[in-house]
C-alpha cells in the first residue's frame, strides 16, 4: 500500500533494506519526525551504528524508495548517528566511560585475530565512532607492537587508575605496556584473571562507543573471567576457512552462548590469498568453513578478509592497513566487516538500566 500518512511513511522507512549490512532500516535505526505534506517528504533517521562513508548512499536509497512509494517529488532526509548502550550479562554493571564491549575471539591461535581486532577497531573509528582496544592476551600481548606504541607506558593521576594510551585515534590498554617486551609472563591462572580484571576496570576509558577486546585463543581462564566479570554486549568469532580452524571456532562460539553473551557473527579471515605480483585470488585454505558454521549455529557471516603480505608488513610496522592504506581494497573489506559488526550490535537488545532510579526499601518504624 502506498504511504499516505506520517505513520505510513514511518512504517515504510523501517521496511527499507540497507544493502551494505543486509538489514532492514528498522532493525538498526530509529525513524524520527517522518512527515508527508503535499509532494514533500521529510524524515530524520537516527542510525545506530557508525558508517559515515555510507551516508550518501543510504540517503540516496531512502530517497529513491520514498519517491517510488509516495510519489513525492521532494524528499529531505536528515541522517544522524546515535550509538547506544546494549544489554550485557545479568548482574554485571556497565563500565564507566564504555557503552559497548565487543570481544573478538577464536577457539584457536594463528587465525589472525589480533590483526583483525586492530583493523576493525580502526575501521569503526574512521566511520565516526569513539573506540578503544583492550589487549586481553596476557601471555602474548601484540597490540602495543601493532599500534606502534612499544615502550610507551600509561600514566596514573591518582595512583589507583590508569589513563589509556593513544594510538591512531584509539584508546589502547595492554599488559604489554606495563612490562618489559622481552619478559615472559610466567603466571598461573588467578594472576592472569586478576590482571585482566584490573586492565578492564582500572583503566579510565573516556566516552567510548565501543571497546574492542582482543581475546587470547581457547576457552580457558581469560574467557571465563570475561564472562563472569566483564559486561560484554557481544562477541565476534574469527576463523579461517579450513576445518582444523572451524573445529575450534565452533567450540568458542558455543562457549559464549553457554555464558549468555550474544554472538554477533563470524568473520572469516584469510578467506582468499591475494598474489602480491598479479593480484590473483586463490582460496588456499579451502572454502565454506564460515558458511557451514553460519548454517549450523544460525549466525551471520559478518565479513571475509583476504590473506595478503601487505597486512603482515603493515601491522609489523605499527601502522595497520586501515592507517597505512585506508583507500585500498583490503581496508574496504575491514570497513565492511566493521559496518556489519556494529550493525549486528545495534540490532541487539538495548540496556535500559540507566533509565531506572535506585529503589530504596526502608523498614517502617
Amino acid at each position: 500500500m502506498t504511504a499516505s500518512t506520517d505513520s505510513d511513511v514511518g512504517k515504510f522507512l523501517n521496511s527499507i533494506d540497507l544493502l551494505a549490512v543486509d538489514r532492514k532500516l528498522g532493525e538498526v535505526a530509529r525513524v524520527r519526525d517522518a512527515s508527508l505534506s503535499g509532494d514533500t517528504v521529510k524524515a530524520t533517521v537516527e542510525l545506530g551504528f557508525p558508517c559515515n562513508s555510507l551516508h550518501d548512499s543510504i540517503r540516496d536509497r531512502i530517497s529513491d524508495e520514498l519517491r517510488a512509494e509516495t510519489g513525492a517529488e521532494n524528499v529531505e532526509i536528515n541522517l544522524q548517528t546515535r550509538i547506544i548502550r546494549h544489554a550485557v550479562q545479568k548482574n554485571l554493571k556497565p563500565i564507566d566511560g564504555v557503552k559497548n564491549i565487543i570481544a573478538v575471539a577464536s577457539g584457536k591461535g594463528g587465525v589472525g585475530k589480533s590483526t583483525v581486532s586492530a583493523n576493525i577497531a580502526l575501521a569503526l573509528a574512521t566511520e565516526g565512532a569513539s573506540v578503544g582496544i583492550l589487549d586481553a592476551d596476557i601471555y602474548g600481548p601484540s597490540q602495543p607492537h601493532m599500534m606502534g606504541i612499544v615502550g610507551e607506558q600509561p600514566v596514573s593521576e591518582d595512583g589507583k587508575t590508569m589513563l589509556p594510551l593513544r594510538a591512531h585515534g584509539l584508546q589502547v590498554m595492554s599488559i604489554g605496556a606495563l612490562i618489559d617486551p622481552d619478559q615472559p609472563m610466567v603466571w598461573r591462572g588467578p594472576m592472569v584473571t586478576s590482571a585482566l580484571d584490573q586492565l578492564t576496570h582500572q583503566t579510565q576509558w573516556q566516552d567510548l562507543d565501543y571497546l574492542i577486546v582482543d581475546m587470547p585463543p581457547g576457552t580457558g581462564d581469560i574467557q571465563l573471567t570475561l564472562a563472569q566479570k566483564v559486561p560484554v554486549s557481544g562477541t565476534v568469532i574469527i576463523t579461517t576457512p579450513q576445518n582444523i580452524a572451524t573445529i575450534d571456532a565452533r567450540k568458542g562460539l558455543a562457549m559464549f552462548r553457554k555464558v549468555s553473551i550474544p554472538v554477533l557473527g563470524i568473520v572469516e579471515n584469510m578467506s582468499t590469498h591475494v598474489c602480491s605480483n598479479c593480484g590473483h585470488e586463490d582460496a588456499i585454505f579451502g572454502e565454506g568453513g564460515a558458511e557451514k558454521m553460519s548454517r549450523d549455529f544460525d549466525v551471520r557471516v559478518l565479513g571475509r578478509l583476504p590473506l595478503d603480505a601487505r597486512i603482515r608488513e603493515q601491522t609489523d610496522s605499527g601502522k595497520p592497513t586501515m592507517i597505512a592504506e585506508p583507500e585500498s581494497a583490503i581496508a574496504q573489506a575491514y570497513r565492511a566487516a566493521a559496518w556489519n559488526i556494529s550493525a549486528a550490535q545495534a540490532a541487539e537488545r538495548t540496556d535500559h538500566s540507566s533509565k531506572f532510579g535506585t529503589i530504596v526499601v526502608e523498614a517502617s518504624k
